[in-house]
C-alpha cells in the first residue's frame, strides 16, 4: 500500500417529499479498516453526518439508493470503476499487505532481502511457518 491517505468520495441522491438531497462525504479508508467499518454500514453513516434520522422515513429511502464513488486518493484508485468501489478487493489487498509486512521484515533482518515478492519460494515459506505458527 502506499504512503498517502486513502480516501474516496462517496455521493448519494434522493428525494423525498418532492424534495431532492444529496449526501457527500470523503471516507478515509484506512480509517474505516482500522474501525472495522464495511461499506454496508455508509449509509447509516451518510445519514448521521447529515443530522438524518436512522429511524425516519427519509432514512428508508436514503437507504434504497445506490451510493456513487469518486475522487479516490492512493491505492483506492485500483478499485475503482465506473462509480463503483470493489471494496472486498481493497480490504483483501490491505490484509495481504499487513500480512506480508512483517514477513519482509525479517527477510530483510535475517537474509538481506529487500523484496520478498523477488523471492516467491522464500516468501511461500515464510507464509507457511507463520500460518503454522497461528496453528499452534
Amino acid at each position: 500500500m502506499s504512503s498517502l491517505i486513502n480516501s474516496i468520495s462517496a455521493c448519494v441522491e434522493f428525494s423525498f417529499k418532492g424534495e431532492t438531497r444529496s449526501l457527500n462525504t470523503t471516507l478515509n479508508l484506512d480509517e474505516m479498516l482500522a474501525k472495522h467499518i464495511d461499506l454496508a454500514s455508509l449509509h447509516h453513516a451518510l445519514a448521521v453526518e447529515n443530522g438524518i434520522d436512522t429511524y425516519s422515513y427519509l432514512f428508508e429511502v436514503l437507504q434504497e439508493e445506490e451510493i456513487f464513488f469518486s475522487h479516490p486518493q492512493g491505492d483506492a484508485a485500483h478499485y475503482l470503476h465506473d462509480g463503483q468501489f470493489d471494496f472486498a478487493g481493497y480490504v483483501a489487498a490491505h490484509q495481504s499487505d499487513e500480512l506480508f509486512a512483517p514477513l519482509q521484515a525479517i527477510a530483510s533482518r535475517e537474509m538481506g532481502i529487500a523484496d520478498l515478492s523477488a523471492h516467491p519460494q522464500l516468501k511461500q515459506a515464510l507464509l507457511c511457518a507463520y500460518q503454522l505458527g497461528l496453528e499452534q
